[in-house]
């Protein structure tokens, strides 16, 4: 009985809460249909399906700095490895909300967005303000391609953040052994790479096992309220004495300095922050995802 009025509340509140929403604008493009929707003070980009389990990329008319999804918030827990990126990597563009607000951290430094669908990009920068400079290039293209073609232009980053979604979950080529030594080939020496994933289906564990066989062992911070878990990873593991020495309570205060106006609150994932070389929760023998064996769709199944 308590389920069955859980989840009519539930349903009573999507409802009321799409009710509300006006559709500003709708397109299909190459790859999806895309809202932008507006509830009140809240704008949304979504894909595919008017359904809240869509929402891409959300923001604050009124207070626009300030990052709304959880994990956005959790991607800056990455700045306490390294707090001065020169060179920023974001696959993934959305909104555009997160090279936003690291261009306002980090004006000298360079970002280079990819986006596989030249109408999100469109839409970013009709809707969500996106920045766009000299420093901030976009660039319509695959990530894997990209991170291929930088290779050979022996190119490197100081921070990757790898959040691609194709409305479902992330592509299968973005999860694999193989192109994590790509990305991991493409960061520089103390370099980091963070990554946008959800920590309820079977692919949690094949996700971490594949993660740690290409970087060795690596930090999670994920906040129980959701399913959102970002991975952290560095060129040259943990173990290197700049990487974890960066983290500790100094770096710690530097940041919240900053970062609690975007409404971060850094002093907290620092302290959920959890190394996977005392806190394995996946099975040993987990079989790591491949370019020939890459069954995402199968194994994100709650």
């Amino acid at each position: 009985m308590l389920k069955y009025i859980t989840v009519t509340l539930s349903l009573l509140l999507m409802a009321t809460s799409l009710a509300q929403a006006e559709v500003i604008h709708q397109e299909r493009s190459l790859y999806r249909n895309i809202l932008v929707e507006d509830n009140n003070d809240l704008r949304c980009l979504k894909f595919n399906t008017r359904s809240t389990q869509t929402q891409q990329s959300c923001f604050l008319k009124s207070k626009p700095d300030h990052l709304v999804f959880n994990y956005t918030k959790l991607l800056m827990a990455s700045l306490l490895f390294n707090t001065q990126p020169k060179r920023i990597l974001i696959v993934g563009l959305g909104g555009g909300t997160m090279s936003n607000t690291l261009a306002q951290l980090y004006p000298q430094s360079e970002i280079d967005n990819i986006e596989i669908d030249p109408a999100v990009i469109k839409v970013a920068r009709d809707y969500f303000g996106f920045v766009e400079n000299d420093k901030i290039n976009t660039y319509a293209q695959d990530g894997r391609i990209f991170i291929k073609r930088a290779l050979l232009k022996k190119e490197s980053y100081d921070w990757i953040i790898l959040d691609a979604f194709n409305g479902d979950y992330i592509p299968e080529h973005l999860m694999t052994k193989e192109f994590l030594q790509e990305a991991k080939a493409l960061l520089s020496d103390n370099g980091i790479l963070s990554s946008n994933t959800f920590s309820l289906s079977k692919l949690y564990a094949h996700e971490s096992a594949t993660y740690k066989a290409v970087f060795g062992d690596f930090y999670q911070v994920a906040n129980s309220a959701n399913s959102n878990r970002i991975i952290l990873v560095s060129k040259n593991g943990f173990s290197n004495n700049r990487i974890s020495n960066s983290l500790n309570k100094n770096n710690v205060d530097k940041l919240d300095k900053k970062l609690s106006y975007y409404g971060v609150d850094i002093p907290l994932l620092y302290r959920k922050m959890v190394n996977t070389k005392n806190n394995q929760d996946w099975p040993k023998d987990t079989r790591v995802l491949t370019d020939q064996f890459s069954p995402a769709n199968l194994l994100n199944v709650k």
